[in-house]
């Protein structure tokens, strides 16, 4: 069984889908690797790849012509696509809802296509998810990205001439790259915000330092500063045994007061638990952003839709509304951006904001990118293949077992035997298909 790693030609890709650590396990496991000479760029050169137990080829036309399983990093273009054969396996980022006829074309050919957007969030699954360990990358590098476009300071700092104030960040999207970003923001020394519409980011916003935007926080805080809560204090009787060490005594009466941490649920608690927050809330927390972004000196955005075009978060007003010199970082660029005025790839300035764009972050970062890219892809390799060695042989051979009763091989699997397996590809097919005939 031959594991093929070509070398990535997609503009600015510098990832590559195996690093020489991964190698040396998959040699040990019974495979033969074939790579590319220059794959692993200037950080993981071909001599690396040769002790590792990997055959260096000169061409990507052997890797493809040779290897029953091509690993790589970005979807493959028409040229790669002409030298694979049928029967391959493909492991990549494709994308296939949103590049259906590449994903036509893989099927055409009779390969086996794994798409690594299409991993299931699933505990099983965690040691596999490219999806996961790429969205970590890009969260911290955006919000390095963000801090070193701010003209201004991200922690606050007393210098000889002054204090100045700490920078206010506000990050839409909650879930890894989200996650990630708030930590380094706040690392930084950001007074960092933070919003989703789940409410079970909530916690794991604040506990990586982060003030969750909750409408209802809002009014209960309000009503605190109104109203007040009284503080209970022990009288008489219950004042002296307090005072001589029998805190019993002093202990309030449940039914006058409520005790921290015995506060009855609220109707809005049994309805967060039934999986979300109303519609009513909802709004009141896009009223809320929209006053708070206008405190904001960066805003990060970070919320993807798997197959479909990103959420418009931050419109035109809202970037109109925010401080002079303040800067957007939109994670979604790629997707269409989560703002009005992203454009991919560049930075656009508005009313005296920037506006990022970013794309292809993990890339940023090729070393680790590829490290933890390659790991994903090993265990990956490890669940779709079987051992079919004799119990009395001392060699392994692996061999490609797909079982599309497995959670995560029938997910993964966006194409097999000439076919398309997934609904929402053959649909994105059927609705580019009604485009191109009305033109």
């Amino acid at each position: 069984m031959k594991v093929g790693v070509p070398k990535e030609v997609a503009e600015g890709e510098e990832r590559v889908g195996l690093v020489p650590e991964t190698v040396g396990k998959l040699v040990k496991d019974g495979f033969e690797v074939l790579v590319e000479s220059g794959a692993g760029r200037n950080y993981n050169i071909d001599e690396n790849y040769e002790d590792a137990g990997a055959k260096v080829v000169q061409e990507a036309s052997e890797v493809y012509g040779e290897a029953d399983i091509i690993v790589k990093v970005a979807r493959p273009t028409d040229e790669e696509i002409g030298h694979m054969h049928e029967g391959q396996v493909l492991v990549c980022f494709v994308n296939g809802p949103m590049f259906p006829q590449e994903v036509k074309s893989l099927a055409e050919a009779g390969i086996t296509v794994f798409s690594n957007e299409a991993v299931p969030r699933t505990s099983v699954a965690q040691a596999m998810d490219a999806l996961s360990s790429m969205g970590s990358i890009a969260g911290y590098k955006c919000a390095l990205i963000g801090a070193d476009t701010l003209g201004k300071y991200v922690p606050m700092l007393t210098t000889a001439a002054g204090t100045t104030k700490a920078a206010n960040v506000l990050v839409l999207g909650v879930a890894v790259a989200g996650l990630q970003a708030i930590s380094t923001m706040d690392r930084l020394g950001a007074e960092v915000f933070a919003y989703d519409i789940r409410p079970e980011t909530k916690d794991q916003a604040q506990s990586l330092g982060a003030t969750f935007i909750d409408s209802e926080d809002e009014k209960e805080d309000e009503e605190e500063e109104e109203d007040g809560f009284e503080e209970y204090e022990p009288k008489g009787f219950a004042k002296l045994m307090s005072s001589l060490g029998f805190y019993s005594f002093a202990e309030p009466s449940r039914d006058e007061y409520i005790v921290e941490g015995e506060e009855e649920d609220s109707e809005d608690d049994e309805d967060e638990e039934e999986g979300g927050w109303s519609q009513e809330k909802l709004d009141e927390d896009q009223k809320l952003i929209r006053e708070r972004v206008k405190e904001m000196d960066m805003i990060v955005t970070t919320v993807l839709v798997p197959g479909a075009e990103a959420p418009k978060l931050v419109s035109t007003e809202m970037v109109e509304s925010m401080k002079p010199g303040s800067v957007i970082v939109d994670l979604a660029a790629e997707s269409g951006g989560n703002c009005e005025l992203t454009e991919a790839g560049e930075t656009v300035e508005h009313e005296n904001v920037k506006v990022v764009g970013v794309v292809n972050l993990p890339s940023r970062l090729p070393i680790h990118a590829s490290q933890l890219y390659s790991r994903n892809m090993y265990n990956l390799i490890g669940h779709i293949t079987e051992d079919k060695s004799d119990e009395d042989s001392d060699e392994k051979d692996p061999q490609v077992e797909l079982d599309f009763e497995d959670e995560i091989i029938a997910a993964m699997c966006i194409a097999h035997d000439g076919e398309i397996r997934h609904d929402n590809i053959r649909e994105a097919l059927e609705n580019a298909s009604e485009e191109s005939e009305a033109k």
